[in-house]
Order: C-alpha cells, then sequence, then structure tokens
C-alpha cells in the first residue's frame, strides 16, 4: 500500500495551498479519507474528513478555509487550503480507513506527510 502526498510547500500567510494523496494498493473497501496535522510542540490535530458518502467534517481551527474532497475512481482525496495562518504551519498527514466487508477488519492507513511553512 503506498499514499503518495504532495503539495506541500512555503506560503505566505493568506494564501493557498492544495494538498494532493494519491492511494495505491487498497484493496479493501475504502470508507473515509482524512488529512492530519502535527506541528512542533501540539498533538496530531484532524484537519478534514470525508466519508465514502461525501459528508464532511472540520475542526473550527480551518473551518470556513479549508476544503476536503475525493475522487473514489482514483483513490485520490485533496485538501484545498485557502487564506492560510502562520498557525496552519505543520506536517500534514493523509490517512485512509479501508474495510474488508469479508470480516469486518477495518484498517487505517497513513502517507509520510508533506510539509507546509506559512510566513508571516
Amino acid at each position: 500500500v503506498q499514499l503518495v502526498e504532495s503539495g506541500g510547500g512555503l506560503v505566505q500567510a493568506g494564501g493557498s495551498l492544495r494538498l494532493s494523496c494519491a492511494a495505491s494498493g487498497i484493496i479493501f473497501r475504502i470508507t473515509a479519507m482524512g488529512w492530519y496535522r502535527l506541528a512542533p510542540g501540539r498533538q496530531r490535530e484532524l484537519v478534514a474528513w470525508i466519508t465514502s458518502g461525501g459528508s464532511t467534517n472540520y475542526p473550527d481551527s480551518v473551518k470556513g478555509r479549508v476544503t476536503i474532497s475525493r475522487d473514489n475512481a482514483k483513490n485520490t482525496v485533496l485538501l484545498q487550503m485557502n487564506t492560510l495562518k502562520p498557525e496552519d504551519t505543520a506536517d500534514y498527514y493523509c490517512n485512509i480507513h479501508a474495510v474488508d466487508d469479508s470480516n469486518g477488519r477495518e484498517y487505517v492507513y497513513w502517507g509520510q506527510g508533506t510539509q507546509v511553512n506559512v510566513s508571516t
């Protein structure tokens, strides 16, 4: 299984970035896809979540500035981030949940992370 993330980088405050995560090798049914972030000295934080049905969830810290979307056919999840703030600086990780319908076992996959750096 491979989750390949891209789109991170350095951007000025107020700018935008679009992160992409392409998954390959997952043989089970993907249920939900999301993005988390981890900044130095802080706990891992959910950034956005989208279910197979398209329902989304955002924490208040990013609500209104971030949009998550997915392409089920390509097993890809995108994260559009606008009006970025210095406090958005972190490593961003793609997260995918899948389930083996034959036995109900769930699997969780993580990307390698992509760095987002927002300057003042």
